[in-house]
């Protein structure tokens, strides 16, 4: 004789199970994000760095713009020095720059909407415990390229030392790109996916 099982004796997904998924997501989200981004500009960073920084490093500069992460460039000569802060996006000649502020947020709503929906998140709760953990993957790899995308210059000249150095600002980027983007949008989409999956 079969026996049916209802839906509440099956077993339930294991936290470990979709935790790994949201973190994996997170990190996908990034790359996601980081690829769209360099679609849209990368033709521009050649024009406007040449082969003085690398593309994928200029492209990652617009992608912590775009999450409103400043960008420093700092230079020194000999004793005197001086720090100002880039404005890629603002002052971008590219069609698809201004496009470039919401591509994080729908990237992460996106993120959140799908797992909520793969894990079956049916009230706010689970959303939460869905969306939220997102930000795991996506601040370390956020983090990490804050760190990797620096580019710096060292010379001198008639005995004096010149260095040059240009990155995103690492606090912000790890807390402000790293941290409150993914668990402010990537928690909203997968509170909007478990809300539209509550009617």
């Amino acid at each position: 004789m079969a026996t049916n099982r209802s839906t509440s004796d099956q077993i339930p997904v294991s936290r470990r199970s979709s935790l790994a998924a949201s973190v994996g997501a997170g990190v996908l989200a990034v790359t996601v994000g980081y690829l769209v981004t360099y679609l849209l500009v990368s033709g521009e960073v050649r024009d406007v760095f040449g082969d003085d920084v690398a593309t994928w490093k200029g492209v990652a500069w617009y992608f912590y713009e775009a999450h409103l992460v400043d960008i420093q460039a700092s230079s020194q000569v000999g004793s005197l020095g001086g720090t100002s802060t880039l404005d890629l996006i603002a002052q971008s000649e590219s069609a698809g720059a201004g496009l470039l502020y919401v591509l994080p947020p729908l990237v992460l709503l996106a993120a959140g909407g799908l797992l909520a929906v793969r894990w079956n998140a049916t009230d706010l709760g689970e959303a939460v415990v869905v969306g939220a953990p997102v930000a795991i993957g996506y601040g370390a790899v956020v983090g990490l390229g804050a760190v990797i995308t620096e580019a710096s210059a060292r010379g001198s000249a008639f005995g004096i030392e010149v260095t040059a150095s240009t990155s995103p600002e690492l606090l912000p980027a790890v807390v402000l790109g790293g941290v409150l983007y993914p668990l402010v949008f990537a928690t909203a989409g997968a509170v909007l996916a478990a809300a539209l999956a509550m009617r």
